[in-house]
């Protein structure tokens, strides 16, 4: 099965045993190297998480650039917002539970209401989380972040727009939350792929009902969109990286265009993707938006597919809800 983008912005097969993976959190790292080398202002901060968050190889290279605050979250936080009043362009590394899940209140006062220029990368969200359990599942923390003053929210689609959306974060002044995985995950967007804060991509038009994905959801959306059109339904899908800001624009056209609006992410139904779509369709063009998502639960310890089909989010479930929102067009 393939999905030929003309301009390049998907890889042309996208589906199949041989397609390419690789975990978003590399991304994260790359792009720590990438900007070190090019901006002496750029600074890491580890809570003794280096190889999990990725930041190894930074503090080897730049050891006098690193500084490792140890399972101290609120202190790495402050510590952050000071580097940032001193021109350095701090980069908060940690799993999301930890970072922001325990360092909220300084997250809040010290570098949102401050407006510092720090940047906070939280790994290992969602269920993909696996083994680990409950405990290690961040599955609020774009609710926790997207609230917040001040604060853009990112959640990357792969490893190359995971790299893009750390640079951009970088360039970015103020604070920014970027969440990625543990786990390896398809790559299918490319180089030429556009990427911008503020911005969603359309990554296949269609004109019964639009998907909006983010993150780890995003493949799979593509994946359901195939399976909708042998069932003669044509769907768009949307890849979201930027949650807050959200693309308004983008997602009001896709409603006008289709009439119909499924979310898609690995998080909390409340408070994430599918919530800030509601407060843009609700207030601009209400339609029919089922939401696929952890329906307010906790995880639990197991092979990530495993949890993806026990708490609703794989490909039959994205069909599922996609053929109830367009049953719900002119009658809802």
């Amino acid at each position: 099965m393939k999905i030929v983008n003309q301009d390049a912005h998907l890889v042309e097969s996208l589906f199949g045993n041989d397609v390419k993976k690789a975990a978003t959190r590399d991304g994260y790292g790359q792009a720590l190297l990438e900007l070190a080398e090019t901006d002496p202002d750029v600074v890491v901060l580890s809570a003794d998480l280096t190889e999990s968050t990725r930041t190894l190889e930074f503090s080897k290279r730049y050891p006098e650039r690193f500084i490792e605050a140890g399972v101290a979250e609120q202190n790495m936080a402050g510590m952050a917002a000071g580097l940032a009043f001193e021109g350095k362009i701090p980069f908060v590394s940690s799993f999301a539970v930890f970072s922001p899940g325990r360092n909220w209140d300084q997250i809040r006062v010290s570098i949102c209401y401050s407006k510092a220029n720090v940047k906070i990368g939280g790994s290992h969200t969602g269920l993909t989380t696996g083994g680990d359990g409950a405990t290690h599942q961040a599955l609020e923390d774009i609710a926790m972040m997207r609230c917040l003053p001040n604060m853009v929210v990112l959640a990357p689609c792969d490893v190359i727009e995971t790299k893009k959306a750390t640079i951009a974060a970088a360039r970015h002044k103020g604070p920014v939350y970027i969440r990625f995985a543990r786990d390896k995950t398809p790559v299918f967007t490319t180089d030429k792929t556009p990427f911008e804060i503020g911005k969603a991509v359309v990554f296949r038009e269609g004109s019964d009902a639009a998907i909006i994905a983010c993150g780890t959801m995003v493949y799979p959306a593509l994946q359901a969109s195939e399976e909708l059109a042998a069932l003669g339904l044509s769907v768009m899908v949307v890849d979201s990286p930027s949650i807050k800001p959200i693309d308004i624009e983008t997602i009001v056209a896709s409603a006008k265009d289709t009439g119909a609006i499924v979310t898609c992410e690995e998080h909390q139904i409340y408070g994430g993707l599918g919530g800030a779509v509601a407060e843009v369709l609700a207030a601009r063009f209400p339609v029919p938006q089922e939401f696929v998502g952890v329906n307010d639960t906790f995880g639990e310890s197991g092979e990530p597919r495993e949890l993806w089909d026990k708490y609703g989010l794989t490909v039959d479930h994205i069909v599922k809800a996609v053929t109830k929102a367009v049953a719900r067009k002119g009658g809802y």
